[in-house]
């Protein structure tokens, strides 16, 4: 497999982290590292709908359009870029994210992992810095969640 994979604990309880995940206002608030924001977000939330983000990096905008592929109600959310909403192939596919979330005495297990179609693919993804960009946000996600419990 050409997989990347992230694990973590994260101290929050999974239905939490799950709505960040699903919710755009909340998807906003975590999911790039920062200081790079996310200026607009929409999560269509059943198979063939629309995953999209619009990162702003260094004042450059970066439209990433995707597809959802699975929801399993606070346990799994399957996206890919691969297909676009309505499962219309995309034209510069990179990869499919299987994000899956489990009750744990400390808050919720997180596993994402990044599934790519090549070798190619999956390094330039790592290159890019997975492991060290995913845990920055899975940092940001399990703050800004702890915050939303208060």
């Amino acid at each position: 497999m050409n997989d990347l994979k992230l694990h973590r604990i994260l101290k929050a309880p999974r239905a939490l982290i799950w709505e960040c995940f699903t919710q755009p206002e909340h998807l906003k608030q975590f999911f790039i590292p920062r200081p790079h924001k996310i200026l607009d977000a929409e999560v269509q939330l059943f198979p063939g709908g629309r995953f999209y983000s619009l990162f702003e990096v260094d004042g450059t905008e970066y439209p990433n359009e995707g597809c959802v592929l699975e929801v399993v109600t606070g346990e799994k959310l399957v996206t890919t870029d691969t297909l676009l909403a309505g499962y219309i192939p995309a034209p510069n596919p990179f990869f499919t994210a299987i994000m899956t979330f489990a009750d744990h005495p400390d808050g919720t297990e997180y596993t994402a992992l990044a599934r790519h179609g090549n070798q190619d693919t999956l390094k330039r993804h790592e290159d890019m810095g997975f492991h060290e960009g995913w845990g920055t946000v899975a940092d940001q996600l399990e703050t800004y969640a702890q915050g939303l419990q208060n």
